[in-house]
Protein backbone atom coordinates (compact mmCIF):
# COMPACT_ATOMS: atom_id res chain seq x y z
CA UNK A 1 0.00 0.00 0.00
CA UNK A 2 1.15 3.48 -0.77
CA UNK A 3 2.71 5.11 2.34
CA UNK A 4 0.76 8.31 1.59
CA UNK A 5 -2.54 6.46 1.59
CA UNK A 6 -1.60 4.72 4.80
CA UNK A 7 -0.88 8.06 6.40
CA UNK A 8 -4.21 9.53 5.25
CA UNK A 9 -6.12 6.47 6.47
CA UNK A 10 -4.38 6.68 9.82
CA UNK A 11 -5.34 10.33 10.22
CA UNK A 12 -8.96 9.59 9.29
CA UNK A 13 -9.09 6.70 11.72
CA UNK A 14 -7.55 8.83 14.44
CA UNK A 15 -10.10 11.60 13.77
CA UNK A 16 -13.06 9.24 13.84
CA UNK A 17 -11.88 7.54 17.01
CA UNK A 18 -11.35 10.82 18.79
CA UNK A 19 -13.42 10.71 21.97
CA UNK A 20 -13.77 14.50 22.21
CA UNK A 21 -15.25 14.62 18.70
CA UNK A 22 -18.12 12.26 19.51
CA UNK A 23 -18.73 13.91 22.87
CA UNK A 24 -19.04 17.26 21.07
CA UNK A 25 -21.36 15.79 18.43
CA UNK A 26 -23.48 14.17 21.16
CA UNK A 27 -23.74 17.42 23.11
CA UNK A 28 -24.59 19.26 19.87
CA UNK A 29 -27.41 16.80 19.03
CA UNK A 30 -28.77 17.04 22.58
CA UNK A 31 -28.62 20.82 22.39
CA UNK A 32 -30.51 20.84 19.08
CA UNK A 33 -33.15 18.52 20.52
CA UNK A 34 -33.50 20.75 23.58
CA UNK A 35 -33.83 23.83 21.35
CA UNK A 36 -36.65 22.16 19.41
CA UNK A 37 -38.41 21.03 22.59
CA UNK A 38 -38.10 24.47 24.22
CA UNK A 39 -39.36 26.15 21.02
CA UNK A 40 -42.41 23.85 20.95
CA UNK A 41 -43.09 24.56 24.64
CA UNK A 42 -42.78 28.32 24.10
CA UNK A 43 -45.27 28.16 21.23
CA UNK A 44 -47.68 26.04 23.28
CA UNK A 45 -47.46 28.27 26.35
CA UNK A 46 -47.68 31.36 24.14
CA UNK A 47 -50.88 30.12 22.46
CA UNK A 48 -52.44 29.38 25.86
CA UNK A 49 -51.42 32.84 27.09
CA UNK A 50 -52.94 34.47 24.00
CA UNK A 51 -56.22 32.64 24.57
CA UNK A 52 -56.25 33.61 28.26
CA UNK A 53 -55.51 37.26 27.54
CA UNK A 54 -58.22 37.48 24.90
CA UNK A 55 -60.74 35.71 27.13
CA UNK A 56 -60.00 38.14 29.97
CA UNK A 57 -60.28 41.04 27.52
CA UNK A 58 -63.67 39.66 26.49
CA UNK A 59 -64.95 40.09 30.05
CA UNK A 60 -63.79 43.70 30.36
CA UNK A 61 -66.08 46.67 29.65
CA UNK A 62 -63.91 47.61 26.66
CA UNK A 63 -64.13 44.17 25.09
CA UNK A 64 -63.70 43.60 21.38
CA UNK A 65 -66.09 41.51 19.30
CA UNK A 66 -65.82 37.73 19.34
CA UNK A 67 -65.13 37.61 15.60
CA UNK A 68 -62.18 39.99 16.04
CA UNK A 69 -60.89 37.96 18.99
CA UNK A 70 -60.78 34.82 16.84
CA UNK A 71 -58.93 36.68 14.10
CA UNK A 72 -56.36 38.16 16.47
CA UNK A 73 -55.86 34.81 18.19
CA UNK A 74 -54.98 33.05 14.91
CA UNK A 75 -52.81 35.92 13.72
CA UNK A 76 -50.85 36.20 16.98
CA UNK A 77 -50.37 32.43 17.05
CA UNK A 78 -48.92 32.50 13.53
CA UNK A 79 -46.61 35.43 14.32
CA UNK A 80 -45.44 33.72 17.52
CA UNK A 81 -44.67 30.52 15.60
CA UNK A 82 -42.71 32.39 12.92
CA UNK A 83 -40.62 34.31 15.48
CA UNK A 84 -39.87 31.28 17.68
CA UNK A 85 -39.00 29.02 14.74
CA UNK A 86 -36.68 31.70 13.30
CA UNK A 87 -34.89 32.12 16.63
CA UNK A 88 -34.64 28.35 17.02
CA UNK A 89 -33.15 28.04 13.53
CA UNK A 90 -30.46 30.61 14.38
CA UNK A 91 -29.61 28.76 17.59
CA UNK A 92 -29.37 25.45 15.72
CA UNK A 93 -27.03 27.01 13.16
CA UNK A 94 -24.92 28.47 15.95
CA UNK A 95 -24.76 25.03 17.58
CA UNK A 96 -23.44 23.66 14.31
CA UNK A 97 -20.57 26.21 14.55
CA UNK A 98 -21.83 28.31 11.66
CA UNK A 99 -21.26 32.07 11.67
CA UNK A 100 -24.78 33.38 12.24
CA UNK A 101 -23.79 37.04 11.90
CA UNK A 102 -22.25 36.44 8.49
CA UNK A 103 -25.32 34.48 7.43
CA UNK A 104 -27.64 37.28 8.57
CA UNK A 105 -25.57 39.89 6.74
CA UNK A 106 -25.61 37.81 3.59
CA UNK A 107 -29.34 37.12 4.01
CA UNK A 108 -29.97 40.86 4.30
CA UNK A 109 -28.22 41.56 1.01
CA UNK A 110 -29.97 38.63 -0.68
CA UNK A 111 -33.27 39.72 0.83
CA UNK A 112 -32.84 43.20 -0.57
CA UNK A 113 -32.20 41.77 -4.02
CA UNK A 114 -35.12 39.35 -3.75
CA UNK A 115 -37.39 42.13 -2.46
CA UNK A 116 -37.28 43.88 -5.82
CA UNK A 117 -38.51 40.72 -7.48
CA UNK A 118 -41.04 39.84 -4.78
CA UNK A 119 -43.30 42.82 -5.08
CA UNK A 120 -46.42 40.62 -5.04
CA UNK A 121 -45.33 39.11 -1.72
CA UNK A 122 -44.81 42.58 -0.23
CA UNK A 123 -48.20 43.68 -1.56
CA UNK A 124 -49.87 40.60 -0.01
CA UNK A 125 -48.35 41.34 3.40
CA UNK A 126 -49.27 45.05 3.32
CA UNK A 127 -52.83 44.26 2.20
CA UNK A 128 -53.15 41.61 4.92
CA UNK A 129 -52.03 44.14 7.52
CA UNK A 130 -54.70 46.64 6.45
CA UNK A 131 -57.40 43.94 6.31
CA UNK A 132 -56.74 43.14 9.96
CA UNK A 133 -56.10 46.73 11.05
CA UNK A 134 -59.31 48.05 9.44
CA UNK A 135 -61.33 44.98 10.49
CA UNK A 136 -62.67 44.49 6.97
CA UNK A 137 -63.58 40.91 7.85
CA UNK A 138 -62.71 38.42 10.57
CA UNK A 139 -62.51 34.68 11.15
CA UNK A 140 -66.01 33.22 11.05
CA UNK A 141 -67.45 35.93 8.79
CA UNK A 142 -69.31 34.98 5.62
CA UNK A 143 -67.85 36.98 2.75
CA UNK A 144 -67.77 37.14 -1.02
CA UNK A 145 -64.49 37.87 -2.78
CA UNK A 146 -64.70 37.85 -6.56
CA UNK A 147 -66.16 34.49 -7.53
CA UNK A 148 -65.59 32.92 -4.10
CA UNK A 149 -68.12 32.95 -1.28
CA UNK A 150 -67.97 31.21 2.08
CA UNK A 151 -66.79 31.35 5.68
CA UNK A 152 -63.41 32.82 6.58
CA UNK A 153 -61.32 30.05 8.13
CA UNK A 154 -58.06 31.93 8.64
CA UNK A 155 -56.53 35.35 7.97
CA UNK A 156 -52.76 35.60 7.67
CA UNK A 157 -50.43 38.38 6.67
CA UNK A 158 -50.03 36.80 3.23
CA UNK A 159 -53.11 34.68 2.50
CA UNK A 160 -56.77 34.35 3.48
CA UNK A 161 -58.56 30.99 3.60
CA UNK A 162 -62.25 30.83 2.69
CA UNK A 163 -64.32 27.65 3.06
CA UNK A 164 -67.24 27.42 0.65
CA UNK A 165 -70.64 25.88 1.41
CA UNK A 166 -69.70 22.59 -0.27
CA UNK A 167 -66.46 22.18 1.68
CA UNK A 168 -63.80 23.49 -0.72
CA UNK A 169 -61.07 25.58 0.89
CA UNK A 170 -60.01 28.57 -1.21
CA UNK A 171 -56.61 30.11 -0.39
CA UNK A 172 -56.40 33.65 -1.75
CA UNK A 173 -53.35 35.94 -1.71
CA UNK A 174 -54.31 39.07 0.19
CA UNK A 175 -53.03 41.25 -2.63
CA UNK A 176 -55.74 39.82 -4.93
CA UNK A 177 -58.54 40.88 -2.57
CA UNK A 178 -59.80 44.10 -4.11
CA UNK A 179 -63.53 44.11 -3.33
CA UNK A 180 -65.13 42.30 -0.38
CA UNK A 181 -68.79 41.80 0.50
CA UNK A 182 -69.20 40.97 4.20
CA UNK A 183 -72.53 39.38 5.13
CA UNK A 184 -71.79 39.03 8.85
CA UNK A 185 -71.39 42.59 10.12
CA UNK A 186 -75.01 43.81 10.06
CA UNK A 187 -78.32 42.06 10.63
CA UNK A 188 -79.94 40.31 7.69
CA UNK A 189 -83.52 40.58 6.44
CA UNK A 190 -85.78 37.61 5.81
CA UNK A 191 -88.40 38.13 3.08
CA UNK A 192 -91.30 35.68 2.91
CA UNK A 193 -94.12 35.77 0.34
CA UNK A 194 -97.40 34.03 1.22
CA UNK A 195 -99.94 33.13 -1.44
CA UNK A 196 -103.67 32.95 -0.60
CA UNK A 197 -106.67 32.26 -2.80
CA UNK A 198 -108.74 35.09 -4.25
CA UNK A 199 -111.78 33.71 -2.41
CA UNK A 200 -110.11 34.28 0.98
CA UNK A 201 -111.05 37.16 3.26
CA UNK A 202 -107.87 39.25 3.06
CA UNK A 203 -108.58 41.21 6.23
CA UNK A 204 -109.13 38.00 8.20
CA UNK A 205 -105.95 36.48 6.74
CA UNK A 206 -103.92 39.55 7.69
CA UNK A 207 -105.27 39.50 11.26
CA UNK A 208 -104.40 35.81 11.67
CA UNK A 209 -100.87 36.33 10.32
CA UNK A 210 -100.22 39.45 12.47
CA UNK A 211 -101.36 37.62 15.61
CA UNK A 212 -98.91 34.84 14.78
CA UNK A 213 -96.00 37.16 14.01
CA UNK A 214 -96.24 38.88 17.42
CA UNK A 215 -95.36 35.68 19.30
CA UNK A 216 -92.63 34.35 16.99
CA UNK A 217 -89.63 36.32 18.43
CA UNK A 218 -90.13 34.59 21.79
CA UNK A 219 -89.90 31.25 20.00
CA UNK A 220 -86.98 31.96 17.65
CA UNK A 221 -84.05 33.86 19.18
CA UNK A 222 -82.50 34.60 15.78
CA UNK A 223 -85.28 37.11 15.12
CA UNK A 224 -83.95 40.57 15.96
CA UNK A 225 -87.42 42.17 15.83
CA UNK A 226 -91.09 41.29 15.44
CA UNK A 227 -91.78 40.25 11.83
CA UNK A 228 -93.82 42.78 9.89
CA UNK A 229 -96.65 42.04 7.46
CA UNK A 230 -96.36 44.62 4.69
CA UNK A 231 -99.68 43.71 3.10
CA UNK A 232 -100.69 42.71 -0.41
CA UNK A 233 -97.58 42.51 -2.57
CA UNK A 234 -98.83 41.15 -5.87
CA UNK A 235 -101.80 39.72 -7.80
CA UNK A 236 -101.00 36.44 -9.50
CA UNK A 237 -102.94 34.29 -11.98
CA UNK A 238 -104.68 32.37 -9.19
CA UNK A 239 -103.37 33.88 -5.95
CA UNK A 240 -102.91 37.03 -3.92
CA UNK A 241 -99.38 37.43 -2.56
CA UNK A 242 -98.75 38.85 0.92
CA UNK A 243 -95.25 39.80 1.98
CA UNK A 244 -93.65 39.41 5.43
CA UNK A 245 -90.23 40.86 6.33
CA UNK A 246 -88.19 40.20 9.46
CA UNK A 247 -84.86 41.49 10.72
CA UNK A 248 -82.65 38.60 11.78
CA UNK A 249 -79.21 37.93 13.20
CA UNK A 250 -76.46 38.03 10.53
CA UNK A 251 -76.81 35.22 7.97
CA UNK A 252 -79.81 33.69 9.76
CA UNK A 253 -82.40 34.96 7.27
CA UNK A 254 -82.58 31.63 5.41
CA UNK A 255 -83.38 29.73 8.60
CA UNK A 256 -85.87 32.35 9.82
CA UNK A 257 -87.61 32.40 6.42
CA UNK A 258 -88.14 28.64 6.59
CA UNK A 259 -89.53 28.87 10.11
CA UNK A 260 -91.92 31.71 9.21
CA UNK A 261 -93.26 29.72 6.25
CA UNK A 262 -93.78 26.70 8.46
CA UNK A 263 -95.58 28.65 11.19
CA UNK A 264 -97.82 30.48 8.70
CA UNK A 265 -98.75 27.22 6.98
CA UNK A 266 -99.74 25.69 10.30
CA UNK A 267 -101.84 28.67 11.40
CA UNK A 268 -103.54 28.90 7.99
CA UNK A 269 -104.49 25.23 8.19
CA UNK A 270 -105.79 25.84 11.71
CA UNK A 271 -108.06 28.67 10.52
CA UNK A 272 -109.16 26.98 7.31
CA UNK A 273 -107.43 29.42 4.98
CA UNK A 274 -106.91 27.86 1.57
CA UNK A 275 -103.59 27.74 -0.22
CA UNK A 276 -104.22 28.60 -3.92
CA UNK A 277 -103.68 26.10 -6.69
CA UNK A 278 -103.22 26.68 -10.42
CA UNK A 279 -106.44 27.04 -12.43
CA UNK A 280 -106.85 26.67 -16.18
CA UNK A 281 -109.94 27.72 -18.13
CA UNK A 282 -110.50 25.71 -21.33
CA UNK A 283 -112.39 27.37 -24.20
CA UNK A 284 -113.62 25.57 -27.29
CA UNK A 285 -113.82 28.01 -30.19
CA UNK A 286 -116.15 25.77 -32.18
CA UNK A 287 -118.72 25.35 -29.41
CA UNK A 288 -121.80 27.62 -29.51
CA UNK A 289 -122.42 29.54 -26.32
CA UNK A 290 -125.88 31.11 -26.17
CA UNK A 291 -124.66 33.55 -23.52
CA UNK A 292 -122.41 35.27 -26.07
CA UNK A 293 -124.33 37.80 -28.11
CA UNK A 294 -123.97 38.46 -31.76
CA UNK A 295 -120.77 40.28 -32.59
CA UNK A 296 -119.18 39.55 -29.15
CA UNK A 297 -115.92 37.68 -28.73
CA UNK A 298 -114.58 35.65 -25.82
CA UNK A 299 -111.10 34.33 -25.25
CA UNK A 300 -109.43 32.17 -22.71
Amino acid sequence: MNPLNEKVNAKIQEYLLNEDLWIGIGFGILKIIMIIIVAALIIRVGNITIQKVLSLRGKSPLRISERRENTLAKLLSNVLAYVVYFAALLMVLETMSLDVKALLAGAGIVGLAVGFGAQNLVRDIITGFFIIFEDQFSVGDVIRVGGFEGTVEEIGLRTTKIKSWTGELHILPNGSIVEVTNFSIHNSTAVVDINVAYESDIQHVEEVIRDLLRVLPAKYEDMAAVPELLGVHNFGPSEITLRVVCETAPMQHFYVSRMIRKEIKLVMDEHGIDIPFPRIVMYNRDAKDPSIGKGEQSGG
